[in-house]
């Protein structure tokens, strides 16, 4: 069984390549410049969608 949803690794795609061309930002308005960033970005924006994504992992 799949980890991810097909929807969730879009979103991730999606942010990854934002990432990239330097679009992306954090809610604060900076830019994101590591990977782990955008993919906890892209993996949040699915999670509002509804997309099948394991819950957070917490401290």
């Amino acid at each position: 069984m799949a980890k991810y949803s097909e929807k969730a690794s879009d979103k991730v795609e999606k942010s990854m390549h934002e990432m990239k061309e330097g679009k992306l930002k954090t809610g604060t308005g900076k830019k994101v410049t590591s990977k782990k960033q955008a993919v906890a970005i892209g993996l949040s924006e699915a999670r509002k969608e509804g997309a099948k994504v394991p819950k957070k992992k917490s401290l």
